[in-house]
């Protein structure tokens, strides 16, 4: 699984546990709900930091917070 897929994995679980949608998450987090269904788009996959810092902000977690699950810590180096 590639970073990106495990990134937007994330976001629908977080999602999916506070109960709201992609396009209310966007709404949360002063996100346009085009950015956040791009993200979601496996054939599209735009994601940055700043996007992902922002959608954080709006579920009120930290970056630390999202980024640390046994998915991330899973991943296999990018560099070989």
């Amino acid at each position: 699984m590639s970073v990106k897929d495990v990134v937007v994995q994330r976001f629908k679980q977080l999602c999916a546990q506070r109960q709201i949608k992609i396009n209310e998450l966007a709404n949360l987090s002063g996100v346009t709900p085009s950015t956040a269904y791009s993200m979601m788009d496996e054939g599209r996959r735009d994601i940055s930091i700043l996007t992902i810092k922002k959608f954080c902000d709006g579920l009120d977690i930290t970056l630390g917070e999202f980024f640390s699950t046994p998915e991330f810590d899973g991943l296999e180096q990018e560099i070989r």
